[in-house]
């Protein structure tokens, strides 16, 4: 890609600012409750921005549009899924968790259940966001460093962008990351659809590309054999969404970080609005370099392609510099989200003495080693062929026991910790032995048995674990009645009737609704 003075300029001048203004944000940074939670003073607005920066990373960038390029319009169940789950965590999930006063996700489990449930999964997050999180996001940098900068390995550009990101994610905690990702999502959507209009413009429009594309293509549900999404898969793809938005520190601690339930409520669904308008942003890109890029050997090069194919000077920079910030967003948010695991998980229980400030200079430690343990690994991930296979086929095995573990809690208050401990434990090595014979060692294909997708083994996961989880439960005492206020209840949905139009317009049922409607359209449209 050639980039002119003015291109690099745009990218330079992006680093110096967002830089700055993370350091800035973060400053005054005094205790634990500052750096892991903003002082629990997020507003709604900050909230849905920062949970859709976070999300336009690696795998979205780089690799939903690939996905696209390889699949089509299949590629966006991921995407209104995302939205049906993040209604689904407004309305059930957020008022128990508000009442349980979290800072971490995986606490949950030790007020829900048992601390050794807390502990086994804190320790599977912080794995999941080192080596799947923290490391896509480094090599999806390190690919678009290498197109800007060809004699630079990933190696190299792996560190280049852990540097940039670590600094005010180490100095600033959550405050810096939320404040920077909103700056970034507003760009990113920007970026997103210049190329979308300048991609449309080239192929002749809506009409010319609908027509220069194989009618599989544009289909969003494929028939039950489809080797990229069959659409009984769909159910999977809804469970792997149910970890990664309402599960996972990377996501939740935003919603933590709110000044109350209804700021928190309205944050999660405001994410779930700016999910749905990537089917333009993120899909049909994808599909329009179908028509201009043919020939590509590797589809996460697709949108740095279309970005030197289809840009002038100026704009080039600018989407590059849109791409480099969804990179930093989602990375900031990991490292940050794994240092609140590593410190409040397993520091905090065992060192109860610490002072605030001693275990802020704990987290900004764990910041420091997971930046460089994360550099180190991210070319490894290469091997695994495209960037959205790999983050996919890997969570398909080992977040459905979670998943079922934390509805179960949450929406039947009969789940005891014996029930909630041994279904995680024995869901996990299922998923485990699962993921090894089939997507690893090969003995699955040596034993002659047929394929079987990554989603349907989640829901068989998923499944076997919830029968444990009820069996287990049942045949042991039922909990104390303090997991009333750690469950779900209905009047978590009964609120006061809404008097005036601005009453309507700000109730989070009537809202939910509105997105819900607005989610349905959108899938009738493309179905």
């Amino acid at each position: 890609m050639d980039l002119a003075t003015l291109d690099l300029a745009i990218i330079a001048g992006y680093f110096v600012f967002v830089t700055a203004l993370g350091f800035w944000a973060g400053r005054g940074e005094r205790n634990a409750l500052d750096y892991f939670l903003a002082g629990r003073a997020l507003p709604w607005y900050l909230i849905g921005l920062s949970f859709y920066a976070s999300n336009m990373s690696g795998a979205s960038f780089v690799g939903l549009m690939g996905a696209a390029y390889a699949h089509g319009m299949v590629v966006f169940n991921y995407e209104w899924t995302a939205t049906f789950v993040l209604v689904f965590f407004a309305l059930f999930m957020l008022p128990a968790f508000f009442r349980a006063r979290l800072f971490t996700v995986p606490e949950y489990l030790e007020v829900r259940y048992e601390r050794r449930a807390r502990w086994i999964y804190a320790a599977l997050t912080i794995l999941t966001l080192i080596f799947i999180d923290i490391a896509g996001a480094l090599y999806a940098g390190s690919l678009v460093i290498g197109t800007m900068l060809p004699r630079l390995g990933p190696w190299q550009a792996s560190a280049a962008i852990a540097l940039l990101t670590g600094g005010y994610t180490l100095f600033g905690g959550l405050r810096s990351v939320v404040i920077t990702d909103a700056v970034q999502a507003v760009l990113m959507i920007v970026g997103a659809a210049l190329i979308f209009l300048f991609g449309l413009a080239q192929v002749g429009g809506w009409d010319a590309l609908m027509a220069a594309l194989d009618g599989a293509r544009t289909r969003l549900v494929m028939p039950a054999d489809h080797g990229f999404l069959p659409w009984p898969g769909i159910g999977g793809v809804v469970l792997l969404g149910f970890y990664y938005w309402t599960l996972n520190q990377y996501f939740v601690q935003r919603a933590l970080g709110a000044r109350s339930l209804g700021q928190a409520q309205k944050g999660a669904l405001f994410g779930g609005l700016l999910k749905l308008p990537n089917v333009f942003l993120m899909i049909l890109p994808g599909m329009i370099a179908i028509v201009l890029l043919p020939d590509l050997d590797n589809p996460d090069r697709v949108f740095p392609r279309l970005i030197g194919e289809l840009l002038p000077a100026g704009l080039k920079g600018l989407i590059l510099t849109a791409l480099i910030a969804a990179i930093m967003s989602s990375l900031d948010s990991a490292l940050n989200a794994a240092a609140s695991l590593l410190t409040m998980d397993f520091v905090r229980p065992l060192r109860p003495d610490l002072s605030g400030r001693a275990l802020l200079g704990i987290g900004r430690g764990f910041t420091a080693f997971l930046i460089v343990l994360a550099a180190l690994y991210a070319p490894v991930i290469e091997r695994f062929g495209s960037l959205f296979q790999y983050f996919q086929a890997t969570l398909a095995y080992i977040v459905p026991p979670i998943v079922a573990v934390y509805l179960g809690g949450l929406l039947w208050r009969r789940a005891t910790a014996t029930g909630g401990l041994w279904a995680m434990v024995s869901g996990l090595g299922l998923g485990v032995v699962l993921f090894l014979l089939q997507e690893v060692t090969g003995i699955w294909v040596a034993l002659a048995l047929p394929p079987v997708h990554f989603t349907y083994m989640a829901m068989a996961i998923f499944a076997v674990t919830l029968i444990v989880l009820v069996v287990l439960s049942l045949g042991s005492a039922a909990p104390a009645a303090a997991v009333d206020a750690l469950t779900f209840t209905w009047r978590d949905l009964r609120a006061r009737r809404p008097a005036s139009l601005s009453d309507w317009l700000s109730d989070i049922r009537v809202l939910s609704a509105a997105l819900f409607a607005l989610m349905a359209g959108l899938i009738f449209a493309f179905w």
